[in-house]
């Protein structure tokens, strides 16, 4: 399967490091224009420069702002008038005792997770449906449906956004624009690595440190492994093409058969 996005506007959010770049290279290698967004200046200029190099593309920009307030989304929209593709990535997590997460930290999660992602699908899909073409592609994850008992605010957050997705799809019907959002299991990022040894600690080797994270945190995964980035960008590649053309208002798995269940 060849998949050509030459021609197409791809904005990923947060996508300097981890899930994000690795979406945004891909994006990339199939002939989409990408745009790169973080909050800070030279950590986006330093992911263009590697998303060029691991793609093999020199159509990559950047768009700083912070997403998950008016202002930065403003300065972004700025930037990229108009986008053909949005994968709406950007996202926080952390473990926290769910009696001791405040009012504060239940907002903060939800403006960055999910207030996040409503503000730029309500400034690009009108335009995607003018054109008659477009992607929405909201990350979402295991947590959406598995709500972790270490970090319900965050599972709370993906659980939205599968509301959003589906949400949105319902409006774009019949206009040639599919929005979807993609249940990420487990996956091996810098953030990831953190959380890990933030609950098993940091004596073990990495490769014992996450067997023991698996076994004892996520021993539903069938894969029984993080899953690496590259295997999450693979499914949004697919699903921005226009091979996805019949695939709208889902909830789509790249989970390592984490959810024990036949649905999503």
């Amino acid at each position: 399967m060849q998949i050509d996005l030459s021609g197409r506007t791809a904005l990923v959010t947060g996508s300097t490091q981890g899930i994000g770049r690795a979406i945004a290279t891909g994006l990339a290698r199939a002939g989409a224009r990408v745009v790169v967004n973080g909050r800070g200046e030279q950590r986006v200029a330093d992911a263009v420069r590697a998303v060029c190099a691991d793609s093999g593309s020199d159509d990559v920009i950047g768009a700083t702002g912070d997403l998950a307030t008016e202002q930065g989304a403003a300065a972004v929209l700025r930037a990229v008038p108009a986008a053909d593709i949005l994968v709406n990535n950007l996202g926080i997590f952390g473990a926290a005792p769910a009696l001791e997460i405040d009012d504060a930290e239940w907002r903060r999660y939800f403006e960055v997770n999910v207030l996040s992602a409503v503000r730029l699908i309500r400034s690009y899909l009108p335009g995607m449906k003018e054109r008659g073409w477009g992607r929405v592609l909201n990350l979402a994850s295991d947590s959406a449906v598995a709500i972790p008992a270490e970090m319900i605010h965050y599972g709370m957050t993906k659980t939205s956004l599968l509301a959003v997705s589906r949400g949105f799809a319902k409006d774009a019907a019949g206009t040639g624009v599919t929005v979807n959002s993609v249940i990420a299991g487990p996956t091996h990022t810098g953030g990831v690595e953190g959380f890990v040894r933030e609950l098993v600690g940091d004596e073990l080797p990495w490769d014992e440190a996450q067997r023991e994270f698996m076994v004892k945190y996520r021993p539903q995964s069938l894969l029984q492994r993080l899953i690496e980035p590259e295997e999450i960008a693979n499914l949004v590649v697919y699903l921005a093409s226009p091979y996805a053309s019949a695939t709208t208002g889902g909830a789509l798995r790249v989970d390592g058969g984490y959810v024990d269940s036949i649905l999503p």
